[in-house]
């Protein structure tokens, strides 16, 4: 797929104010476990190769199809948690009875269980993303499969993270794609 030099250096702008926005928006008490990281260039074809392999090998399904989605993109916003601490009100709604029950502990492709008011946190910061996308008219999509792989290649180490790839083409890509 052809890639205009101006139209990278866009999607590149705009996955800057992306992250930006996942940087405001609001946090559970104030405290930010956040993080953000664009991937560009050449890494997104081994991110591509790498999607496609894994969803080889663990017979998960789209992770080839994603993967595509990611070798025809200009630009990956990574948006995870790094380091969250429990938010302290004990509400159970992860689980537990209590915040001091909650253990970290390595998951097959994320690690958990997450404080939930964390989660609503990466929630507020992916909306808060994509929404300045949006208005930037880049085409996006928030997909799980690309975080999979990408904690896996050691591209971040957050406890869970999602991709946003970007693109800028006559028709967005995200959507009406093939199974």
């Amino acid at each position: 797929m052809h890639k205009d030099p101006g139209e990278t250096q866009g999607l590149l702008m705009a996955a800057q104010l992306m992250c930006l926005s996942a940087r405001t928006a609001p946090k559970a008490a104030g405290k930010d476990y956040v993080s953000t990281r664009i991937l560009s260039g050449e890494i997104l074809n081994r991110l591509a190769d790498e999607m496609i392999a894994y969803g080889h090998a663990s017979g998960k399904k789209n992770f080839d199809r994603d993967g595509e989605n990611v070798r025809n993109s200009g630009a990956v916003v990574l948006i995870g948690l790094k380091d969250a601490e429990t938010a302290g009100l004990n509400c159970g709604a992860c689980g537990y009875n209590t915040c001091a029950e909650l253990e970290m502990r390595k998951g097959t492709e994320f690690d958990g269980p997450v404080c939930a008011w964390r989660l609503l946190d990466l929630g507020i910061a992916v909306g808060s993303a994509v929404k300045t996308a949006s208005m930037l008219n880049v085409d996006n999509r928030v997909m799980y499969r690309v975080g999979v792989v990408a904690k896996r290649m050691g591209l971040c180490d957050d406890e869970i993270v999602v991709g946003i790839p970007l693109s800028a083409t006559g028709k967005s890509i995200y959507f009406d794609r093939g199974r």
